[in-house]
């Protein structure tokens, strides 16, 4: 049985919220670069350190982890690929749970290295805009600055602890335009009560089928996912790409159990990607930028909104004042555009809530809003 012993950095530029690990990453450029020595430079490293690591690990491990032949390329042994893809799936698939440790160790920080930080407690749907957000946030330098605690899990969840008092923002998604009597409504609708929350802009980003390079199956619809019996890898009960899903295969006129592999789920957009390239799966449904990541292709199958909800009695506060600032600025905002299947949407105004979530009616007698003002 083989340990892992889990160690942090502290500095100004600490990277990701990812556990990193040297054994994966040479193991992964070696595979990429087919030589020790291709190896070696793309890291940065000399020959002789990365031999020696190699030879180190295999003896720890009990087993070879490369294998070439006289005149071929390097490559991953039965059981460094093994090794490679597991730990690939494990950080992909733990993702939440390590970005929330890591925003509790920087919260502590924040608060130990500055008192006039603002610590902002933020439950939200998987995002990858978010993520950058909270690294763009931790790297400003002025005093005071705005630190987001993160808490990823699904958009329902996400919700109800913003109702539960565990946080001051929850991010959720949905269509451009969802119709009154949509899944989404349905779900979402007995969670937000006009007058109480109010939704602040964020992003549009665009969601469709993660498939490998190349798209071998020639997937371009639900429909084609489930004629073609590719084995599909879903999100979780409770997440908003789950309730996205179910309301497209409705459009499409499908039954869920039409999806070979509805039933198997993957906790990020990260891990449905991760999935697909390990081939794992076929196809799921996720974000373009995960898919990118994993070089992976994407076929686009719609635009949706990803809106923050927060209680009208916070708005006013000074961390939320500092993030609806900070999501102003052009800065921020060409960085979520460079983000693949990203645009800046409304970023940092206070919304309508009818007209942002068209599923309430009200009498045309109440009183509109004075100009300038948000209304309900």
């Amino acid at each position: 049985m083989h340990r892992v012993q889990l160690h942090y950095t502290l500095s100004r530029d600490a990277g990701d919220a990812r556990i990193r690990n040297p054994l994966p990453e040479l193991l992964q450029a070696v595979a990429g670069q087919g030589s020790i020595s291709g190896a070696a430079r793309s890291l940065d490293l000399s020959y002789r350190h990365v031999w020696g690591a190699l030879k180190r690990w295999e003896e720890q491990l009990g087993g070879a982890l490369i294998t070439w032949n006289k005149g071929q390329p390097a490559r991953l042994s039965e059981f460094g690929s093994k090794l490679l893809w597991a730990e690939r799936q494990a950080q992909a698939r733990l993702a939440p749970q390590i970005a929330a440790l890591h925003a509790d160790l920087e919260r502590a920080f924040a608060v130990a290295f500055d008192d006039r930080a603002h610590v902002l407690t933020l439950y939200a749907s998987h995002d990858d805009a978010l993520a950058a957000l909270r690294a763009h946030a931790a790297a400003q330098a002025d005093a005071g600055a705005l630190h987001l605690d993160i808490r990823f899990c699904g958009s329902v969840d996400a919700i109800r602890a913003l109702n539960e008092g565990r946080c001051t923002l929850a991010g959720f998604h949905t269509l451009e335009q969802p119709a009154a009597d949509s899944l989404s409504a349905r779900i979402y609708r007995p969670l937000l009560q006009p007058g109480l929350h109010k939704i602040i802009g964020f992003a549009q980003r665009t969601q469709g089928l993660i498939v490998a390079p190349g798209n071998p199956l020639a997937l371009r619809s639900l429909a084609d996912v489930a004629r073609s019996g590719a084995r599909f890898v879903n999100r979780p009960l409770g997440t908003g790409t789950r309730v996205l899903l179910d309301e497209l295969l409705a459009q499409a006129g499908l039954d869920a159990q039409a999806i070979a592999g509805y039933a198997q789920s993957e906790p990020s957009h990260t891990a449905i990607a991760q999935a697909v390239a390990a081939g794992a799966a076929d196809v799921g449904l996720g974000i373009e930028v995960a898919a990118r990541a994993h070089g992976l292709d994407f076929v686009a199958l719609v635009h949706e909104r990803y809106h923050l909800a927060c209680l009208k009695s916070s708005l006013e506060q000074d961390a939320t004042r500092a993030l609806r600032s900070l999501l102003q600025t052009p800065r921020w905002q060409a960085q979520m555009a460079a983000l693949p299947g990203y645009q800046p949407w409304h970023c940092g105004a206070v919304l309508a809530m009818k007209q942002v979530l068209p599923w309430w009616r009200f009498a045309h007698g109440k009183r509109r809003a004075a100009p300038g003002k948000e209304s309900a």
